[in-house]
């Protein structure tokens, strides 16, 4: 049996691999919360130049 360490998550990217990077993005300090309660994350300013290093299109993320 093959393992599937990602799955989609409504639009998302989830499993073991979503968390995988969470952890290595915050750890990197790519991405971080304002307080330690907060549930969503904010990419830093080192992580804009890594992500866009990538290729990642930052400009199609939508802020809410």
């Amino acid at each position: 049996m093959k393992t599937k360490p990602a799955k989609t998550c409504y639009s998302h990217l989830g499993g073991k691999l979503g968390s995988l990077l969470l952890e290595q993005f915050i750890e990197k300090g790519w991405i971080a919360k304002e307080q330690a309660s907060d549930k969503q994350y904010y990419i830093t300013s080192k992580g804009e130049k890594e992500f866009t290093k990538l290729g990642v299109d930052l400009s199609l993320i939508k802020e809410e």
